[in-house]
């Protein structure tokens, strides 16, 4: 589990693509999240969980995408020197600083409005309507792994603002109209919809 607090912006050394079974091995950089990473640890990358398969030793870690999460993210769009957020997951006795962010992406949005403000940026995103329903206006949304209150919300977009530390200590200080985001709606409003719909909410 993770909180959207991003801890460190990391750059991707190497993404290779397997020509056989469509899953990918990427080389990421993160001086401080591998500070103490051991094998099997969780770190979200861009808001995407990832489990640490190799550590090199030089301030990176190895981890295996797999041919869904390529194709559920945007982690295929990322190339040598792509800037990534990163987060460990959370410990136990640590402030939930965000909101409850589980790194399981449930789909891309893209920066379709970006309106720069004299201290923060107004950024609208746009997403599937369907995914649409699971975002309040206040409610809470990670954004490339960084959690986010929402300002405004449409039928096919939302709206949040981004205030001088999110643009500075995170990727989305740089994220340009037409750059495509992950995202992760509050899981909240999942399991509320799965109770109603199984009718396992006592009336």
């Amino acid at each position: 589990m993770f909180t959207g607090i991003v801890e460190e912006v990391g750059a991707v050394v190497a993404l290779d693509l397997a020509a056989d079974d469509g899953d990918a091995r990427v080389t990421v950089r993160g001086p401080l999240v591998v500070s103490d990473a051991r094998l099997g640890d969780s770190i979200a990358v861009a808001g995407v969980c990832l489990t640490v398969a190799d550590l090199p030793g030089d301030g990176t870690f190895v981890a295996d995408v797999m041919p869904e999460s390529l194709r559920r993210t945007a982690l295929g769009d990322l190339a040598p020197g792509s800037r990534v957020n990163l987060e460990r997951a959370v410990r136990a006795d640590a402030r939930l600083g965000g909101h409850v962010v589980q790194g399981h992406v449930d789909g891309v949005g893209t920066v379709r409005r970006r309106e720069p403000g004299p201290r923060w940026d107004e950024v609208e995103i746009a997403l599937d309507p369907a995914l649409a329903r699971y975002v309040a206006e206040k409610g809470s949304v990670a954004v490339a792994g960084v959690s986010l209150t929402v300002t405004a919300v449409g039928p096919d977009w939302f709206g949040i603002s981004l205030i001088p530390t999110t643009l500075a200590a995170t990727t989305l200080g740089d994220a340009a109209v037409g750059t495509r985001v992950n995202l992760e709606v509050d899981v909240l409003a999942k399991y509320v919809e799965r109770l109603l719909a199984t009718g396992s909410v006592a009336r």
